[in-house]
């Protein structure tokens, strides 16, 4: 089954994949092995899924009948009771319980269905006290929704019952009918199931021919049946996702807030590193270069060639400083970006790599400049660390438009093998794109080629 899932960018996640690739291949033992070899029509009736599944839907029935009977029984009770203050909090009352059916079913789906969803916002009174409280149940969407799922699951949760039990028990009745067909004859003086019958005559399954093609009939409604159930708990998964987990503006404030976080944490870390850059070379420079000046000074009387030397040597430092300087302040924001843009900046990075690189620029007009210092800085580091790690004999940037979107691919043949795994450089970079609604791919297999393909909001200048 193939992965669905969101990590704080999401609502929900599919848990199955692991346990179902498990039992595709066959792990955990003998039996299973055989079990992994069968396609996924014919297992699929024994596996753990299917059976999960079919608990989740003979479970939905008691649960969905208890939750519409405390929502149809509170809420009522509560507008009745508007006429006087006590309706107010009854009302609170039945959101809050309904918020608790809300948490039952989010680990109900969890366990059985293999959906996780996140929490909802929880309750945040503004003022202490009971009527604050109250207030902010009766003003909380997610209070709502919980209310409305548990007066809309019952239904569902009744039709999907009678489907699912209908197929189950007819499919495992009609399959297993060749094991229990004598009990008609012996105990119910018949000779098999009865599918036709009246004062004049009737049909009965009692010979073989219509005892296999009973127990065939049997097993195709026995192997429709898991896909039956799987597409009435979609539904389920739909409902708890839509109705319980948390809204897309919550998910959009979780969002932000992680942003935001990644763009502080970025911004400390450039801001350390522009002070040890400082500290440990031009910094230590110009003290070297201040005590050789002041040693030069005190011999320029008594020997004035040595000090002719001293200030030549210290003239070499200075153009030694000013050049860590310029990489430094071409490290925090090149002026060739500024002056010139995206297509010469690259150019100019690209002309110190190592290996041989093709530019690319296709842009009718700049972006912001935030987002082209972005761009600027996303293929800096690549460049980097294909020099670096790659062992590549020819690379390529390439960068365009598409949409509302700019598009950045870094393309080089070494080795390969580079992953954006948590405290690489291509996981830091990955933050600091994701941290402006960008989108980072690497596609690098063992043996190579690297392809790194960045995408980036556009926004104008």
């Amino acid at each position: 089954m193939a992965t669905q899932q969101y990590g704080h960018r999401g609502e929900y996640s599919y848990a199955y994949d692991e346990r179902d690739d498990h039992e595709r291949r066959g792990g955990g033992g003998g039996p299973r092995r055989g079990l992994g070899r069968l396609p996924a029509g014919l297992r699929a009736p024994i596996e753990g899924r299917a059976w999960r599944e079919f608990a989740y839907v003979l479970l939905s029935l008691p649960i969905a009948i208890a939750g519409f009977v405390w929502a149809v029984t509170m809420v009522s009770l509560g507008a009745g009771l508007l006429i006087t203050f006590i309706g107010v909090p009854v009302l609170a009352g039945a959101l809050a319980g309904a918020r608790g059916f809300g948490a039952l079913e989010r680990v109900r789906a969890r366990t059985l269905l293999g959906v996780t969803v996140g929490s909802p916002e929880p309750v945040r009174p503004r003022k202490n006290g009971p009527m604050g409280w109250i207030g902010a149940v009766l003003k909380s969407g997610v209070s709502w929704r919980s209310l409305l799922y548990g007066v809309l699951h019952l239904p569902w949760a009744v039709f999907s019952f009678g489907v699912a039990v209908a197929f189950w028990t007819t499919g495992w009745t009609l399959l297993t009918y060749p094991l229990w067909q004598w009990v008609f004859p012996m105990y119910g003086g018949q000779g098999g199931i009865q599918l036709y019958g009246d004062e004049a005559h009737s049909v009965y399954l009692d010979n073989p021919f219509e005892i296999t093609v009973t127990a065939l009939i049997g097993l195709a409604v026995t192997l429709v049946t898991p896909w039956v159930i799987r597409a009435l708990t979609t539904v389920d998964r739909l409902a708890v996702v839509g109705l319980l987990g948390p809204s897309r503006l919550q998910n959009r404030v979780v969002e932000l807030e992680s942003d935001r976080g990644v763009v502080v944490d970025t911004a400390a870390a450039d801001l350390r590193r522009i002070e040890r850059d400082l500290h440990d070379g031009a910094q230590a420079r110009l003290v070297g270069l201040a005590m050789d000046l002041g040693l030069a000074k005190e011999k320029l009387a008594e020997d004035p060639e040595a000090a002719a030397r001293m200030v030549s040597d210290a003239h070499g430092e200075v153009k030694t400083a000013l050049q860590e300087l310029r990489d430094l302040a071409r490290g925090i924001h090149p002026a060739v970006l500024t002056d010139r843009g995206l297509d010469a900046a690259l150019s100019s990075v690209a002309s110190r790599c190592t290996v041989p690189v093709t530019v690319e620029v296709d842009l009718a007009e700049r972006p912001a400049p935030a987002i082209e210092g972005i761009a600027y800085f996303t293929v800096s580091e690549l460049l980097q660390n294909i020099s670096k790690h790659s062992r590549a004999t020819r690379a390529s940037v390439d960068v365009w438009r598409a949409g509302g979107r700019l598009m950045l691919q870094v393309y080089d043949n070494g080795v390969g093998g580079a992953e954006a795994s948590g405290g690489s450089g291509l996981a830091g970079l990955r933050d600091r794109i994701e941290a402006v609604d960008g989108i980072l791919l690497v596609n690098s297999a063992p043996g190579g080629p690297t392809r790194v393909t960045a995408e980036l909001p556009w926004r104008r200048a």
